[in-house]
């Protein structure tokens, strides 16, 4: 069931709700209120486009009312500021030694939730390390078998860029997979979904940007995403990660133990204008 309700004292009959349903199941009554037949239920989006867009709030959908909404008009951040993070977003390698806040760890995660999927399938799971005790114990299983696969000559053709870091580590015991990170996220999705390796790097992105407003550092973890989905698959049992589900990316991210005081200067723009 939608739970498709309206308010009919708030509602204006302005059909913007029936316009903007991508589903088209929205329409007029006989008295001129938007409402949606029970036998065109099944088709609906589960988007909300139908509470974000009424301009009095008379519509609540899926047990959704717009009183739990927060309003647009003046709420966007300023242009230039958003292009400074954009831009001045860093890649960061160097972590202090303390876990984050857990309202805040909460916050990052339920506002990149919020990210765009294909067909609104919203599939996405995030397989968090909460703390940094956590991290250090997944480095050191990924770390046995990685010491383990080279030792072994086993390390598959086209990754043995590995042994350096392998290397590293054994003979000076420093990490440089997992950074010292105090947290780490995975983004996964069902394979069955349109698609779940583009819904996991649209969510992390979101996860990543707003971090990074929130002091929070990132790095986009390639190295780990492989050893574990790849060269180690038994790390993903160890992680909880559904058998079904393909692993989008990893991130390392914590209160980062460096400052950058610019942007970077890229360019130009690489644009091929079509047609």
């Amino acid at each position: 069931m939608l739970d498709f309700e309206l308010n009919r004292q708030s509602c204006i009959q302005c059909g913007e709700c029936v316009g903007d349903c991508p589903a088209r199941i929205i329409a007029m009554d006989a008295d001129g209120y938007p409402s949606i037949l029970l036998e065109k239920e099944s088709t609906c989006l589960r988007c909300q486009h139908c509470l974000a867009i009424c301009p009095t709030g008379a519509i609540s959908i899926l047990g959704f009312r717009a009183a739990g909404s927060r309003l647009l008009d003046g709420g966007y951040p300023d242009p230039d500021k958003l292009e400074t993070l954009m831009k001045g977003r860093r890649s960061v390698r160097r972590y202090r030694a303390e876990n984050l806040e857990p309202e805040l760890l909460q916050r990052l995660l339920d506002v990149a939730w919020h990210a765009p999927t294909g067909v609104n399938s919203r599939q996405v799971r995030f397989t968090v390390l909460d703390d940094k005790a956590k991290v250090a114990r997944l480095r050191d299983e990924v770390m046995v078998g990685l010491v383990r696969l080279y030792n072994d000559g086993a390390l598959p053709k086209g990754s043995e860029y590995f042994s350096r870091f392998i290397q590293i580590w054994e003979k000076h015991n420093v990490d440089l997979i997992f950074r010292d990170a105090p947290h780490m996220l995975v983004a996964s999705a069902p394979r069955s979904v349109a698609c779940p390796k583009e819904d996991c790097m649209i969510a992390l992105s979101y996860f990543e940007l707003f971090a990074h407003s929130c002091g929070v550092g990132t790095l986009w973890n390639g190295l780990a995403k492989w050893a574990i989905d790849e060269l180690l698959p038994e790390t993903r049992h160890l992680l909880g990660i559904p058998d079904d589900h393909l692993l989008g990316y990893a991130m390392l991210f914590g209160k980062p133990a460096v400052h950058y005081a610019r942007t970077v200067q890229h360019g130009p723009t690489m644009i091929h204008r079509a047609l």
